[in-house]
């Protein structure tokens, strides 16, 4: 399956006006994550990032006269086709994954280890055979889900592409950077986490790009991903 559109979805725009939205992009997407509301715990507080987030890149899209429908977020044409792409892309994020966990321990740089499950009570709560608390949360996790593949692979991975003008050099541009952002913005270090969740971000953008630049295959997959991980801690 072979995309039927390669190059870049925006309207022609100057570099400076690029330049100035991603600036004002990412210094909101990690400006917000200081802001911390202790009552509404982990997973309210990370919607609210991603929706503020949300709010800042459709407010440049608007003054760039650019849709989310545009980006990504339209009606697939073949609901089993969706489906059918969404467990490739879910296959080939778990084998690299495993592979990556296969090699580490040989590269010739230190990776820092992953202490996210380490971290899970604090974030999530008790999960060990609550499954109310699991079916709780998950409604929260699906919509990060969502808004994960919304900003990264469909404002982010987009802009940055277009910055470099619409080549076959900007768009692997674009999906090694907003892979890179993707995989910092979860650990703020060179990690084993920060390295997987890159590696996620690498394979989605690959995706969109690969599948039509349609974002439901990619959001339906990290719905997917993220729901194994969850049922994983209960």
């Amino acid at each position: 399956m072979n995309s039927n559109n390669t190059t870049s979805v925006l309207k022609p725009t100057n570099f400076k006006g690029f330049l100035l939205d991603l600036i004002i992009y990412i210094a909101v997407m990690f400006l917000i994550r200081e802001v911390s509301i202790p009552k509404i715990g982990f997973m309210g507080n990370g919607l609210f990032w991603s929706l503020t987030t949300l709010v800042v890149a459709t407010w440049r899209m608007r003054v760039r006269n650019v849709t989310w429908k545009e980006l990504g977020l339209r009606k697939p044409q073949s609901l089993l086709k969706t489906f059918g792409v969404s467990i490739v892309i879910l296959v080939a994020v778990i084998l690299s994954i495993l592979a990556f966990e296969m090699i580490k321990d040989f590269l010739p740089f230190s990776i820092a280890p992953d202490v996210s499950s380490e971290n899970a009570s604090s974030k999530f709560g008790n999960l060990k055979g609550n499954w109310i608390l699991f079916l709780s949360i998950m409604p929260m996790v699906l919509l990060e889900s969502m808004l994960e593949e919304l900003l990264d692979r469909g404002f982010l991975m987009n802009w940055i592409e277009r910055l470099f003008s619409s080549t076959t050099f900007a768009t692997i541009i674009a999906v090694l950077l907003q892979a890179a952002i993707f995989g910092f913005r979860h650990s703020y270090d060179f990690s084993a986490r920060s390295i997987t969740v890159g590696i996620i971000g690498l394979i989605m953008g690959i995706a969109y790009i690969k599948f039509g630049r349609n974002l439901w295959s990619l959001i339906i997959a990290h719905c997917m991903l993220n729901t194994m991980s969850m049922m994983d801690r209960v």
